[in-house]
C-alpha cells in the first residue's frame, strides 16, 4: 500500500470535519509500520496494516455511501490523495463482496489454483470450528452470506428403511430387454479388449 501522499490541491469544504479521525488512522498506520516483527512471520508482520487500511478505507465508504455527510468532490479527493482504496471501495458497492477485507484476497493470481483466498469462503460451508486465517492480510471471513445455511448443508429427512418402502415399481419389459442387450454388448466390448 502506497504511503498518503499529500498534493498543493487544496481540499475541498467539508475536510476538515473529518480531518482529525484521518490524522488517527495516519498515526495507527505508522504505529503499525513501525512495530516490531519479531517472532512473526514474514506476512503477519503486515496484517496490522492492512487491517487500519481496511478501516480507514470502510471509514471514508460509509461516510459517503451510508451516512451521505460527505460530498462527492471531497470523496473524490480522499481517493485521489490515497486516504481511502478506490479499487477496494468499487468491490465493495458490488452485491457479494459488501464485506471484503483487501483486493488481494479475491485476485486469483496471488493464490493456488487460480481460486481466491480461504477467507472468501462463507463460515457455513466450511467444517465446524474450522479457524480460517488469510495468509495475504489475517482476516479471518469476509465473504458477505446472510448467515442461512447452505442448502447442500442442511439436513436431510431421515431416510425411510427398505422396508417401508414396499416393492420396487415393475419395469416395462420393453426396456428391461434394452438395457440387458446393453449390459451384454459392454461386457463383449470389455473382454474383446
Amino acid at each position: 500500500m502506497p504511503k498518503v501522499k499529500r498534493s498543493s490541491k487544496r481540499a475541498p469544504d467539508g475536510f476538515d470535519e473529518i480531518s482529525d479521525k484521518l490524522t488517527e488512522f495516519e498515526r495507527k498506520m505508522r504505529d503499525a509500520e513501525s512495530a516490531g516483527h519479531e517472532g512473526k512471520r514474514k506476512a503477519e508482520s503486515v496484517w496490522p496494516i492492512f487491517r487500519i487500511h481496511h478501516q480507514r478505507s470502510r471509514y471514508i465508504y460509509d461516510l459517503y455511501y451510508k451516512d451521505e455527510i460527505i460530498t462527492r468532490e471531497l470523496y473524490d479527493y480522499l481517493i485521489e490523495e490515497g486516504y481511502a482504496d478506490g479499487g477496494l471501495i468499487s468491490k465493495w458497492k458490488k452485491q457479494g463482496f459488501e464485506n471484503l477485507c483487501c483486493v488481494k484476497c479475491i485476485a486469483t493470481k496471488e493464490h493456488t489454483h487460480g481460486t481466491t483466498c480461504i477467507c472468501r469462503v462463507p463460515r457455513n460451508d466450511l467444517d465446524p470450528g474450522k479457524v480460517v486465517e488469510c495468509v495475504q492480510c489475517g482476516c479471518r471471513g469476509c465473504s458477505s452470506g446472510d448467515g442461512k445455511p447452505n442448502k447442500d448443508k442442511e439436513e436431510q429427512p431421515p431416510q425411510r428403511s427398505s422396508s417401508s418402502l414396499g416393492p420396487p415399481p415393475a419395469l416395462d419389459p420393453a426396456i428391461l430387454m434394452m438395457m440387458v442387450e446393453s449390459m451384454k454388448k459392454a461386457s463383449e466390448h470389455t473382454a474383446s479388449k
